[in-house]
Order: C-alpha cells, then sequence, then structure tokens
C-alpha cells in the first residue's frame, strides 16, 4: 500500500518538470531586473515614450551609495536634453546632422552621457583624478616626462605648453596631460587632454594632439576647478576630442579613396 504511489512517479520526468518551472522564473526574474534603469523605450520620429505599466518592470528598489547617499531605480527619469542636430530624413533610425559647431553639439562621437557633476571618488573618499602637483605621493617613471613640453595641434599650429599629469590614484595610470594654452592668462587656459588623444614626441620634446587643431583648443571645455574635473566634465572633455576625429577638419567628414 505505501508503495502504490510512487510506484507511478517518474523521478526524472518530476526533476524535469521542476527545473522548466525553475527556469521559466529565472528568465522571468532576470528580464525584470534588466530594466531597473534605460526603459521604457522610445521612439525617435515622433519622440514618444513608452508605457510605465508594463507587467516586466520591477518594483522600486533603494541602493545604498559607497560615499553617502541612496538611488532608487527604476525611476523613469529621462534625458530631456534637446538635441543638437536635425534628421536627414523623416525614416526611424535616419543619421542626425549637427547644428551649430558639431564638436559640441552632443551627438554622434560627440555625444556625451549626463552623469553626475562631481569629481570620481576613491574607496577613501580622496578625488580618484587630480594632477601631479596634489598627488605628491606618486612618481612619474614611464617614458618621458612632458612637463614643460610643447604641445601642439593637429595642423601643428603651437597650442601651449604642458603643465602638469593627471593620474588616476584608483587604477595607476595617467588619465589627462594639462595645457596652459598660448595667450590666454591664469587658470582660464587651462585645458585637459585625454591619455588616448596625445602622443609624445621624446626627440622634439613635443606633444600632438591629433584629434583637433590649434584654434580648437579654445573650445574644450574648461573645468570649474583647476585641481578637479568631475564626472560630468570628463564626458564632455572626451567627447570634444571624439567629435574632432570626425569634424575637426572638413576632409574628415568624407571617404577616403
Amino acid at each position: 500500500m505505501g508503495n502504490a504511489f510512487t510506484s507511478y512517479i517518474d523521478t526524472a520526468q518530476v526533476v524535469l518538470y521542476l527545473f522548466w518551472i525553475f527556469f521559466f522564473g529565472l528568465i522571468w526574474w532576470l528580464r525584470k531586473e534588466d530594466r531597473r534603469e534605460g526603459y521604457p523605450l522610445e521612439k525617435d520620429n515622433p519622440r514618444i515614450v513608452g508605457t510605465t505599466a508594463d507587467i516586466l518592470f520591477p518594483t522600486p528598489k533603494t541602493f545604498a551609495l559607497p560615499h553617502g547617499g541612496t538611488y532608487t531605480a527604476p525611476n523613469f527619469s529621462r534625458d530631456t536634453r534637446d538635441v543638437g542636430a536635425t534628421r536627414t530624413s523623416a525614416a526611424a533610425g535616419s543619421p542626425l546632422e549637427p547644428t551649430g559647431a558639431p564638436m559640441l553639439a552632443g551627438v554622434g562621437p560627440s555625444s556625451w552621457a549626463a552623469r553626475e557633476d562631481a569629481p570620481e571618488l576613491t574607496r577613501d573618499g580622496r578625488d580618484a583624478i587630480v594632477p601631479l602637483r596634489i598627488a605628491t605621493d606618486f612618481r612619474f617613471f614611464a617614458g618621458s616626462d612632458p612637463r614643460g613640453w610643447d604641445v601642439r595641434g593637429l595642423d601643428e599650429a603651437l597650442v601651449g605648453i604642458c603643465t602638469d599629469i593627471w593620474v588616476d590614484r584608483s587604477d595607476m595610470q595617467v588619465r589627462y596631460i594639462e595645457v596652459a594654452l598660448t595667450g590666454i592668462e591664469g587658470d582660464e587656459g587651462k585645458r585637459l587632454i585625454p591619455y588616448a588623444m596625445f602622443a609624445c614626441d621624446g626627440d622634439k620634446r613635443v606633444v600632438r594632439c591629433a584629434a583637433i587643431t590649434g584654434a580648437q583648443f579654445a573650445d574644450v571645455p574648461v573645468l570649474k576647478s583647476v585641481d578637479k574635473v568631475t564626472l560630468l566634465e570628463e564626458e564632455k572633455i572626451g567627447a570634444y576630442y571624439a567629435g574632432g576625429r570626425m569634424y575637426a577638419t572638413a576632409k574628415r567628414l568624407g571617404p577616403v579613396v
């Protein structure tokens, strides 16, 4: 009598069914969790935001930030910035043509994300990216020290003098060099060049930036503080030089045969 019920159960089949139920629940949970940020989606022509009542959206969760404060997601906040470009056609997904100064339009290669306007911090709460004049516990040993060298743009025009090197305290590497522009006195003439956007010529003691021309350095975003850079400022600086790779000269806009 005790074995009458179990004799009709296929254990392997029961385990398979349980796995299917578990796997379906896992997929359901993952698809909800990946909608914490960036959703709902929106159409670009016309600009219509999707519904926030979708059953696949997770319930809001509050996260404790490492240096104080909290962040709740999903919060359905949108990027409401005006797009500095016009559509090349009415078709959805058509390319955008920048309006005004293309390297400052915030679209295409010069696009940037609206990150927090505060510096990145190390685990102990210090500014992560700082010049060597602040990071006095750092020493420069990787090749030639470019401080004091001339800085030139892609057109070989003299831009200014390299005055400092900005390092990342967390990753132990160079992030930027600081340039004092020729003809602009004081801190207003300071600009940063990302590490990936310049090359050092040790023989001629010259730093060359092939991303933009000498005249275009004047429009590189200026820091609010000469000794720290915020996440938002990093975005805009990087976007400006990246945009120069396409928009700095008319020749770069067309195909090269």
